[in-house]
């Protein structure tokens, strides 16, 4: 069953242990909320099958608790199998590695703090998100 954590969502996912590591209060202190740059890391996965392989892209945050944290051994493991989904272009809120959202061995899970939601109508200021979306459903329903 594919599972979709955002935001939030990303933090019940590590709590639960679906995900690995865990998401700390931003490294600055204060709540973020912007558009941040991403590289798309993994676009072999169900939800980053439209992407291309270390694609630019533009999608908000809003977080408060958005460090994500893993040990050495963990973040090694992840790059390793594959399983960083996205990365933020910049420094963000302090997140190992620059992590924005990382899968599940099997691909099927994937946990992000930026918003996709948030950027898929061009009134919301672009589409960026979309492809996210758009990747799940073909992937789902085989078309």
């Amino acid at each position: 069953v594919p599972v979709l954590g955002v935001c939030n969502g990303f933090q019940v996912l590590t709590e639960s242990g679906l995900l690995p590591g865990a998401l700390l209060r931003n490294a600055c202190i204060t709540f973020v909320c912007r558009e941040v740059g991403l590289r798309v890391e993994n676009s072999q996965s169900l939800f980053t099958a439209g992407y291309a392989q270390g694609q630019e892209i533009v999608i908000p945050v809003a977080h408060h608790d958005g460090n994500y944290f893993a040990d050495d051994a963990t973040l090694d493991r992840l790059e390793g199998d594959g399983r960083v989904a996205f990365r933020y272009t910049e420094e963000v809120n302090g997140s190992a590695r620059q992590i924005a959202g990382v899968l599940n061995a099997s691909g099927n899970v994937l946990g992000m703090m930026p918003h996709p939601e948030r950027m898929i109508e061009p009134e919301q200021g672009g589409t960026d998100g979309r492809a996210l979306f758009e990747s799940a459903v073909k992937g789902l329903v085989g078309a």
